[in-house]
């Protein structure tokens, strides 16, 4: 069982997240890094899995209809967190409650708020 889920950034979530995720001892990545800078957000889940990650992203429709569809194709995602915008700080710190809370396993084919 893993403890911690892997965090994907979606291009519409500052790379600072990812600093700052790190500076607290947790892996993350984000789509500029990962050279997916203006892929579609289907593309993004897709990566985002394909490496093991949960993606977290502000886009709350476009990513409400991907689980739906991944759930109703049977395929699965490593989790999704929908996160209103906020400071990078305030939205790590969110973050961090969510992943104490929730192993990765629990995470996995989720679509969780924050």
């Amino acid at each position: 069982m893993t403890l911690f889920a892997d965090i994907y950034l979606d291009e519409d979530v500052s790379v600072l997240v990812a600093v700052l995720l790190r500076g607290r001892g947790l892996d993350a990545v984000t789509a500029v890094a990962e050279h997916m800078l203006g892929q579609d957000d289907a593309a993004q889940l897709e990566r985002a899995a394909s490496l093991g990650r949960c993606i977290v992203t502000h886009n709350r429709v476009h990513f409400e209809l991907l689980h739906r569809q991944y759930l109703e194709s049977g395929r699965d995602h490593v989790g999704i967190i929908i996160a209103t915008r906020r400071a990078p700080h305030e939205l790590v710190s969110r973050i961090v409650m969510l992943l104490n809370a929730l192993t990765a396993d629990e995470i996995r084919n989720q679509l969780l708020y924050i």
